[in-house]
This record gives structure tokens, C-alpha cells and sequence, in this order.
């Protein structure tokens, strides 16, 4: 799917959950002086990187990936760029699965995306923190699967560091996702469940 507007619409018609999350790539850093140099240097990775958004249903297969945009932005800034919450508004009845790094979205939509809870204070008791234990573990387990969709385009060596010319690599990566997406959809279902994921973490 080239678009969220695609995702979205397929994803309330077929019942499906999402899961959202991120990846990065790394890339050549950018010539000294030239602006938007300190752009794609990653806090997380401690490198200079490119980042783009995964969304994925449960059986880990690529629905969409896309939302490049340089290491440094967040990834809730990305798909916030892609108009994600316009279609969360056109589209109240899906579902998504996200990690602590959409809590904006969580925030906003918080009958429709679910990102791990908080952990309880150091005052709690034994209760809440069994509570908060099991919970945490529930959303890691329906969220995983869009880390097993990273994984599979991340197989390709052009993703695991690109060398070429930055402005070249967000074709390479829609067109690896595509790929990537055709061979997820021959897959057989593993279990008969129609439940979406959603991914957007670490950018390529």
C-alpha cells in the first residue's frame, strides 16, 4: 500500500489491528556546511541516519512502509506528517498497536492505539506492579510481530547502511518494501485471525 490512506480504509474493512513502529538506517554523514546537516544525526543510534515507519497486521506482514525522513525526528513526528491522526478521525473503528514512542497519539486516540503502560512508583504495591507486569507483557506480545516485519526488509545490505546518495534511498526503500510485501501477502495465515499490526520505529 503506497499511502496511509490506503492502509486505513483496508485495515476497518477487513477488521485488522495494526502495529506501528520504526526503524533506522544509517547513511553517509552530509559535507560540513551544508544545512540540515545535524538533521540526520540520530539520538538514539548515536549516528548519522535516516528513518522510516513500518506498519505491519498480525501475522507480521508489510502493509505499508514509507514516512522517510532524516534520523533526527521523532516517530511520532513522522506519521504525524503522513496525516496519521486525520485517519485515525476518518476511521474510528481500527485499532493499533504502538511502542512508548507515539504518546501523543495515545493520548488523543485513546480508544484506538494502545502503547505499553506506565510503569507504577516506587510507592505501589505488589499488586499494581503484577497488574502493570502482565499488562506490559499482553501489548509486547500483540506488538512483536511488527518487529518481525522490520527484520525482513532490513535483510536486504542497501538497508543495513546505505552509501549511495541520501536523496536516492527513499525510492530504494519503497521499492524493497514492495517487494517485501508481495512475498508477506503468499504467505499462508499462520492462525485465522484478521487482527492488523501497525510499525513505525527506528527510520530508514
Amino acid at each position: 500500500m503506497r499511502t496511509l490512506a490506503d492502509v486505513f480504509p483496508y485495515a476497518e474493512a477487513e477488521g485488522v489491528r495494526l502495529r506501528i513502529d520504526g526503524t533506522e538506517v544509517q547513511v553517509r554523514r552530509p559535507k560540513a556546511g551544508r544545512p540540515g546537516r545535524k538533521a540526520f544525526v540520530s539520538g538514539k543510534k548515536k549516528q548519522n541516519t535516516a528513518k522510516a515507519t513500518m506498519i505491519s497486521d498480525g501475522q507480521g506482514r508489510t502493509l505499508w512502509f514509507g514516512a522517510i525522513r532524516p534520523g533526527r525526528m521523532h516517530d511520532v513526528t513522522q506519521v504525524l506528517t503522513e496525516g496519521i491522526e486525520e485517519q485515525l478521525r476518518l476511521h474510528p473503528r481500527v485499532r493499533a498497536e504502538v511502542d512508548s514512542g507515539y504518546p501523543g497519539l495515545v493520548r488523543d486516540f485513546p480508544a484506538q492505539v494502545s502503547d505499553p503502560r506506565k510503569k507504577p512508583g516506587a510507592d505501589s504495591g505488589p499488586g499494581e506492579h503484577n497488574f502493570y507486569d502482565n499488562t506490559r507483557r499482553r501489548q509486547s506480545q500483540q506488538r512483536i510481530m511488527v518487529e518481525h516485519a522490520i527484520a525482513e526488509p532490513k535483510q536486504w545490505t542497501s538497508l543495513q547502511r546505505w552509501t549511495g546518495d541520501r536523496d536516492d534511498l527513499p525510492d530504494v526503500i519503497t521499492a524493497i518494501g514492495a517487494l517485501v510485501s508481495d512475498q508477506a501477502a503468499k504467505r499462508p495465515t499462520r492462525r485465522p485471525s484478521t487482527e492488523l499490526v501497525l510499525a513505525g520505529s527506528t527510520a530508514c
